[in-house]
């Protein structure tokens, strides 16, 4: 009976222990890159707002448009009259009134919807510019996150491989055959490691909290990231990058968009020299009681009229003065534009040479790295057969690891530096998505 208890006691505690284990294990969550560029778009409150700013502007269009459309108004007018029949507002009091008005002719109105128009293509290219700069912030934070957890693992190989080293040189100095400065040498290169994996770890605490964030998942979830890594174009000239971001930067495509708005509303002032027409109609019912039948021939109880308002400007000393402010918007726009493109030709021209000085680095870091694995299977070789000891063999071990750490931050950087570039072309959506 003693026997079963303590079994018992037994299974219970390492199901104790072994609950957070799995609990832990249920909380880690593996995305792929795309899923985790979809689930921070979905999560992100800049894409919400700036979708709310866009449909503020497409009603925006709706509310300037509504004028050149039918309009209908009813209400009453009833009023106590003594004397001649008036009201406040110039018309004749009546049971009741129905007004109708549509604007047929404006220029300075339809120029506003137009600028308008324009100005929502704007807040879209606005929610476009607020999904790229996510995409780009969650697949960054992805990317290097994916390099940090690599070099990691190197670097923790690198803790045995020192520690092996250092056993070996204290061995050997407690032996007479090394000098103290060796086993300091040792003890230094475990130190740095050491210092590595400290400076790795907390960037990977940093990444894994911010794509939690943009996820919207608890920070205390293990995020886990695939290996997968970007098909990226690397075989275009200088100038067709160039080309292709003036025609499709969204900057760029904002600021025109922006100018022709102004162009419009310049060719609205222009034209208030114009009559404005109105299509407009009128019904009222009126009653005996309002004096009619004393102060006019006839009475008749319902009343229509329907005709046009034609407004005809004789002078405006404001108009002079509009246009004049209109003028110098306009100019202030494609002075801005011409900066924006000439900036965003350098940039983009200095972003591709600092992609290829990154794609000369990568190759040879890759050549570094495949010269550090033939020379440990060289010293590995020669381990076999009696030339070289275990810390020539853990040094090249070492060696190894340290162009693996290498290469992968190079190859982060030149990942880094063509998803920036594809920001700038507008391209960025199209390898996302």
């Amino acid at each position: 009976m003693n026997k079963n208890n303590r079994i018992a006691c037994l299974l219970l505690v390492s199901a104790w222990f072994a609950a957070p284990l799995r609990v832990a294990a249920q909380e880690a969550q593996t995305f792929t890159l795309k899923e985790a560029v979809d689930g921070a778009l979905r999560n992100s409150p800049e894409v919400t707002l700036a979708e709310r700013r866009h449909e503020v502007a497409a009603k925006n269009v709706a509310v300037m448009r509504a004028a050149f459309q039918p309009n209908l108004y009813t209400g009453s007018g009833a009023a106590y009259t003594y004397g001649f029949p008036q009201t406040p507002s110039g018309v004749a009091p009546s049971i009741v009134n129905l007004s109708y008005v549509q604007t047929v002719f404006n220029p300075l109105q339809s120029a506003q919807v137009r600028a308008a128009e324009e100005r929502r293509e704007v807040q879209r290219l606005e929610l476009e510019k607020a999904r790229n700069s996510v995409m780009l912030q969650s697949s960054s934070a992805y990317l290097e996150l994916g390099k940090v957890r690599h070099a990691l693992e190197l670097m923790r190989n690198q803790r045995q491989s020192n520690g092996r080293i250092l056993e070996f040189t204290r061995q050997r100095n407690d032996a007479g055959l090394e000098l103290k400065i060796e086993v300091t040498r040792a003890e230094l290169a475990a130190a740095r490691t050491e210092q590595r994996i400290v400076q790795l770890e907390t960037r990977d605490s940093a990444l894994q909290h911010q794509l939690a964030s943009l996820l919207g998942l608890p920070p205390d979830r293990r995020i886990e990231v695939a290996t997968d890594q970007l098909a990226l174009a690397t075989d275009e000239r200088e100038r067709d990058v160039i080309d292709r971001a003036v025609t499709a930067n969204l900057d760029l495509r904002q600021s025109e968009y922006e100018r022709r708005a102004r162009e419009h509303l310049l060719t609205g002032q222009v034209n208030t020299k114009w009559p404005t027409v109105d299509v407009v109609g009128e019904y009222s019912l009126f009653c005996h009681c309002n004096n009619f039948e004393d102060y006019f021939r006839q009475f008749q109880r319902n009343n229509f009229n329907i005709g046009v308002q034609v407004k005809i400007p004789l002078f405006s000393a404001q108009r002079s003065a509009n246009v004049a402010l209109a003028k110098s918007e306009l100019s202030t726009a494609e002075s801005e534009l011409r900066t924006k493109r000439q900036n965003l030709e350098l940039e983009v021209s200095r972003q591709y040479q600092k992609l290829r000085e990154l794609q000369a680095t990568r190759e040879v870091a890759r050549l570094e790295l495949q010269f550090a694995q033939e020379s440990l299977q060289v010293v590995q070789a020669g381990f076999q057969e009696g030339r070289s000891n275990l810390r020539d063999v853990e040094r090249a071990r070492l060696d190894e690891s340290d162009k693996w750490v290498a290469f992968l931050d190079v190859e982060y950087d030149r990942q880094k530096a063509q998803l920036d570039l594809l920001n700038m072309t507008g391209d960025l959506g199209k390898l996302l998505q």
